[in-house]
């Protein structure tokens, strides 16, 4: 693991003052990297068993964020948070589709639909490479359809190269396989996970990279500063990777779940039963809220998920080696974030779509122009803060409020006031991480809807502990409240 530093008085001197030592007058290119379904599994997240060398020696140099969290586990309204820098008001908030439903149709207004848009409305050449938004094309076309011509986000781009190679569409692509099917040519009767006997190009995301690389040559040349989103696909289902990244692991010592139970005292209205993982038919045993999976077939399922983070490290580390040789590095902006977490047999659930924690937390990596020296931030973070941090670093006014809060002062000095509070929405139920708790709150008839954790002694969320501690769920409650955007009204 890269040499981290922890100490606020170095902070503030050699990350902020080199930035502004090295930099020129032109305002800071972006690079925002989102991956999907990742929860965080890199050694820069202390992990002793995954193979992430390109994450984590950016890491070395750039603002971890240790305790992020999304707003929403699923992948279109975590994205949608992230856009607009918003937490969720009504239940359409928490679908997939309500980028689609909610804003592409609408006329450009003086509030940009994005922090995107709002970045090109101020200069920014914008170019979308794979899935940012919900989309993977970034354009509005269901899973079996042609490829549609709408875009998801009308105002927010200049291009949206991409590549479907063998697959033809971004959705076959998306659910690809290396034999140019996919989930749906194959109606399901798939397996989750496969082992590919193909280099990089071999699936979509090798595709992604290099329509990236390419694209960075381009900018590069440009008077204009960009954004380039680039939206990898792994370690999203199914979990196929090409064969050297599974042979990097030896899947015997790959550990288990800590976890592999339904929690002490919590319904199971608040889990559920890993249905998208259930839509691959031909996984090799059914996985249920009765009972684990056996050891071996966790094990064979974590080591796909290892085997794609670590395809998607390599391709990572391909777009940082061409900032270094475009000389690009120093004046960029770079982002790595995960859309959300993932159980990996954590409380019996194969997938995302719970307030748990291992569904909401999720990497966060930010790396300001010219920063040489890394930090690892404990402060509780949101997605929802992505959007004033960016726009504060690339220098562009902010005239608009979002639900976030920058995180520049906590990357110059990680102990400066900080309100640690992330909330997360879903499954009728509304959760915040706090330092140290987690409290959720659900909108149901199934008791308990009050659940509490404690992180200090509980990591792993075994025992809800509401009903002994009611005097830290008073405590608690009026900074939970803070967080109840009154979403699950009966008129929402």
């Amino acid at each position: 693991m890269n040499k981290i530093f922890y100490s606020s008085l170095i902070i503030p001197f050699f990350i902020y003052g080199c930035a502004e030592s090295k930099v020129e007058d032109k305002q800071p290119n972006v690079l925002f990297i989102a991956i999907d379904d990742l929860r965080p599994e890199l050694g820069s997240y202390g992990s002793s068993v995954v193979k992430s060398p390109n994450m984590d020696k950016l890491a070395g140099s750039a603002s971890v964020f240790a305790n992020h969290y999304v707003n929403i586990p699923t992948c279109g309204a975590s994205r949608n948070s992230l856009l607009t820098g918003m937490l969720p008001e009504t239940r359409a908030h928490l679908g997939n589709d309500v980028i689609r439903d909610l804003i592409s149709g609408e006329p450009e207004s003086e509030k940009p639909e994005t922090f995107i848009h709002h970045l090109r409305r101020n200069g920014y050449y914008t170019v979308g490479i794979g899935k940012i938004s919900h989309y993977p094309e970034g354009l509005l076309y269901g899973y079996e359809e042609p490829v549609g011509k709408a875009r998801e986000l009308p105002h927010s781009w200049d291009e949206l190269p991409f590549d479907a190679g063998i697959w033809g569409t971004g959705w076959n692509a998306f659910f690809g396989y290396a034999d140019g099917e996919n989930r749906q040519s194959m109606n399901r009767q798939v397996k989750p996970y496969e082992k590919g006997d193909v280099g990089n190009d071999g699936y979509p995301d090798g595709l992604i990279a290099n329509l990236a690389l390419d694209k960075l040559q381009e900018l590069a040349v440009m008077e204009s500063p960009f954004f380039l989103g680039v939206g990898f696909f792994k370690p999203h289902l199914p979990f196929n990777a090409p064969a050297r990244y599974w042979d990097m692991y030896n899947r015997e010592e790959i550990p288990l779940s800590p976890n592999p139970y339904i929690p002490e005292n919590v319904s199971r209205a608040s889990l559920h039963g890993s249905g998208e993982f259930g839509s691959y038919e031909l996984g090799d045993e059914k996985v249920s809220l009765d009972g684990p999976v056996s050891d071996q077939y966790a094990r064979k399922l974590r080591h796909a998920y290892l085997a794609c983070v670590s395809y998607i490290d390599a391709l990572v580390g391909e777009l940082m080696d061409e900032l270094e040789k475009l000389d690009l590095a120093d004046n960029t902006i770079i982002v790595i974030w995960g859309d959300h977490g993932w159980h990996l047999g954590d409380h019996r659930l194969w997938g995302k779509h719970t307030v748990f924690e291992r569904s909401l937390k999720s990497p966060l990596i930010i790396r300001m122009p010219g920063q040489t020296e890394g930090n690892i931030i404990n402060r509780v973070v949101s997605t929802t803060d992505i959007y004033p941090s960016i726009i504060e670093l690339s220098g562009v006014d902010m005239p608009h409020p979002t639900d976030g809060k920058s995180l520049v002062q906590l990357m110059k000095n990680p102990f400066s006031e900080w309100e640690d509070a992330a909330y997360g929405y879903f499954r009728n139920g509304i959760s915040l991480r706090s330092e140290r708790y987690r409290l959720t709150k659900y909108f149901r008839e199934q008791e308990p809807v009050i659940e509490l954790f404690d992180h200090d002694n509980d990591p792993d969320e075994t025992i809800n502990v509401a009903g002994k501690h009611p005097e830290i769920v008073d405590r608690l409650m009026p900074l939970w409240e803070n967080g109840n955007t009154g979403l699950f009204d009966l008129n929402n």
